[in-house]
């Protein structure tokens, strides 16, 4: 069960950063004991891999924060997030951690599964992520960009530590994710009708 709920939390954290969870379990394992990565995983922790993993962290960091370039980098992200987050659910739900010591035989016979289920993870928050971008930016005039992003990239942090170090915590991210889908369904329908009632009036009175 605990397996389950670290890979969720860990695919769900490459929803928001693609790289945040990669680099978060590469960090521990290389410098902690809070995580034993697998032998198909071990790469992560490699001095290369986390290198590179900072730079395009950082390349991340910055562009979210920008308005449009955000939009962008959704859009590529599109295809990365969804597969950083089948990495991070193989990696971590045959991970040995503070709390799982003994990872299910299930996930390490039939390795495509965590795959699978971390890339509909990945892609269904990083769906409600690129959703939201556009609701925040018109609301705010570009300038909620910055704090959006900034409030994801700590929830991804948040959301992989927890996933390793107290998975049942998880949970409550997954809450906030449903509370948060349901709130940008809310507001795009809200946009719609309202653009709807402006192009009826102008008809109206046009």
């Amino acid at each position: 069960m605990f397996e389950v709920l670290t890979g969720t939390g860990l695919a769900a954290s490459a929803g928001l950063n693609a790289y945040i969870p990669l680099l978060t379990m590469g960090l521990l394992a290389r410098y902690t004991e809070a995580i034993e990565l697998p032998s198909s995983s071990t790469w992560l922790a490699n001095g290369w891999t986390l290198s590179i993993l900072a730079v395009l962290l950082a390349i991340e960091v910055v562009a979210d924060k920008v308005p449009v370039v955000d939009h962008l980098n959704d859009v590529v992200q599109t295809f990365v997030r969804p597969t950083a987050g089948g990495l991070a659910f193989g990696a971590g739900s045959a991970s040995e951690t503070v709390t799982v010591s003994d990872p299910g035989a299930f996930f390490t016979s039939n390795q495509w599964v965590p795959i699978v289920s971390g890339v509909v993870i990945a892609l269904m928050v990083h769906g409600v992520k690129a959703a939201s971008r556009p609701v925040v930016n018109t609301a705010t005039a570009g300038f909620g960009a910055p704090v959006a992003s900034t409030a994801e990239d700590i929830g991804s942090v948040v959301m992989s530590v927890l996933a390793i170090v107290l998975p049942v915590l998880v949970l409550i991210g997954l809450g906030l994710f449903v509370w948060a889908a349901i709130w940008v369904m809310r507001r795009r329908n809200r946009r719609k009708r309202e653009r709807l009632g402006s192009v009826e009036t102008r008809h109206l009175f046009g």
